[in-house]
């Protein structure tokens, strides 16, 4: 990882947080011209060629990316850098372009749009969790003891970054190309200070750090283009994830003035790291035998480690299935599986998109677009030691409700276990254990509990963004004091 230290800013930060409460100068009035749009199969148009691509687009597989993030020292400068990035930010519309599979995304946190100029009655508008900040709103989020803020790398969680740019790409070789097609956004602006970078990547067998296959899900969004991951899953109303259109209960949020928040998005980042010799030992000692600790894996995950859902291969790992984009994701819970005697409701990925299953909540208000990304050095096969090497997952989520989707679920689905009748119980996985609640594996005629579940993955940092459309990063270049 490559991380820059720089001078702190000129402008004192309580300044800038207090205009995420904020005062505000006059805003640029600037109308947003009518663009082409590309209508769904139900009549749904999106302005494509407004749309950041990182918003709707899954991303390559495999995958390098990397994330920068900056403070704005210079508001002027700050300003340039809005206007420079319009042009290397790619647009949802261009997925046939020659750069194929190559973007740039942009993200502006709420002090950086403060530290832009941003009027107080504008930001007012943005969710309130938005405005807070992910590192106040951490016990929420079960970020506590280790994962609690004052233990984050710096300067995650701060008020000093307020921009932060993704380049994602399907190479390394691609991802510099990327990189260096963005750099002209930032270069020569002494009043933008680059302070953080994590470099990422996805492996061709797609797995992450504790060996399952990542990225298996995606959501359909009505109007986007973009075939879901799920034949059997209704396509999403594109307000669930795109910032002025209707969502599934029939509104629109939008930021004000709609130049600035129409054809956005927000987007949460977040730091794991993950604990990949802990988790094996668990396994292990779980376990009576190497198949039944795959078992174990698969029924913590509710996938085997192949990418195949317990939901199609109940009895046994099916590694050509988890390979079929076709077909590993195309299931439900609630007809087949309603006890959870094949995915326990418990695992993973069915806290995660309980799908069609009886639960507390109406699943696709909380549904999320998820992406995730791998950093460090693999663990090599075997080892059950730690080597003291930092290793783990670079979530992202984007959506239009940081509220009723990511924390919703954060907090009530992965931190929680009353929606589905299971008390206190957390997400095995990511949950923020105490090292007292165990798991348990619904099984005629006796269910198994195993032991106490450690916390196998620990929060670095991380920020609520919020992605602009490509107007809105022009508008917000363009402002004046």
């Amino acid at each position: 990882m490559c991380c820059w230290r720089t001078r702190r800013s000129s402008a004192p930060c309580s300044a800038v947080m207090t205009a995420c409460g904020i005062s505000g100068a006059t805003s640029s009035r600037i109308s947003a011209a009518r663009r082409p749009t590309v209508i769904g199969p139900r009549g749904v148009e999106l302005e494509l060629d407004d749309i950041q691509r990182g918003v709707l687009s899954p991303r390559p597989t495999p995958y390098a990316a990397t994330y920068l993030a900056f403070r704005i020292d210079d508001r002027a400068q700050g300003r340039e850098l809005m206007r420079r990035a319009s042009a290397a930010v790619t647009s949802a519309a261009d997925s046939a372009s020659p750069l194929g599979e190559t973007w740039v995304s942009v993200a502006v946190t709420c002090t950086g749009l403060a530290a832009l100029g941003v009027p107080r009655s504008s930001l007012d508008t943005f969710a309130w969790e938005f405005r807070q900040g992910m590192s106040a709103r951490a016990k929420a989020l079960g970020d506590v003891g280790e994962s609690a803020p004052e233990n984050w790398e710096a300067p995650l969680g701060s008020p000093d970054v307020h921009v932060v740019i993704a380049a994602v790409a399907p190479d390394p070789l691609q991802l510099e190309a990327a990189v260096e097609r963005a750099r002209p956004a930032y270069d020569r602006l002494p009043g933008v200070m680059a302070i953080w970078r994590q470099d990422c990547y996805a492996l061709p067998t797609e797995t992450e750090h504790f060996g399952y296959r990542d990225g298996v899900s995606h959501p359909a969004v009505e109007g986007s283009g973009i075939v879901g991951s799920n034949r059997l899953e209704v396509p999403l109303k594109a307000g669930e994830f795109v910032l002025g259109h209707p969502d599934e209960l029939g509104g629109a949020q939008t930021p004000q003035p709609p130049v600035l928040g129409r054809n956005g998005s927000y987007a949460v980042f977040r730091k794991l790291h993950q604990r990949v010799a802990e988790f094996r030992r668990y396994l292990k000692d779980s376990a009576t035998g190497p198949a039944d600790e795959e078992l174990i894996a698969a029924k913590i995950m509710g996938r085997w480690r192949s990418g195949a859902p317990l939901a199609l291969a109940p009895q046994r790992d099916d590694p050509e299935l988890g390979v079929d984009p076709q077909r590993r994701n195309t299931f439900l819970y609630e007809r087949d599986d309603p006890a959870g005697f094949s995915t326990p409701g418990g695992c993973h990925i069915r806290r995660a998109n309980p799908r069609d299953a009886s639960v507390a909540g109406e699943v696709r208000l909380h549904r999320m677009i998820r992406r995730g990304a791998v950093y460090g050095p693999p663990l090599p096969d075997g080892v059950m030691e730690d080597d003291g090497a930092d290793r783990g997952l670079m979530f992202a989520f984007i959506g239009a409700h940081l509220g009723r989707q990511f924390e919703f679920v954060q907090s009530e689905w992965m931190n929680d276990g009353v929606f589905f009748g299971a008390g206190s119980a957390k997400d095995p996985v990511t949950g923020s254990h105490d090292g007292i609640t165990g798991f348990t594996i619904p099984r005629r005629p006796l269910r198994r509990r195993l032991a106490a579940l450690p916390r196998f993955v620990v929060t670095r940092g991380g920020e609520y963004c919020f992605l602009p459309s490509l107007s809105a990063l022009r508008w917000l270049g363009d402002l004046q004091d």
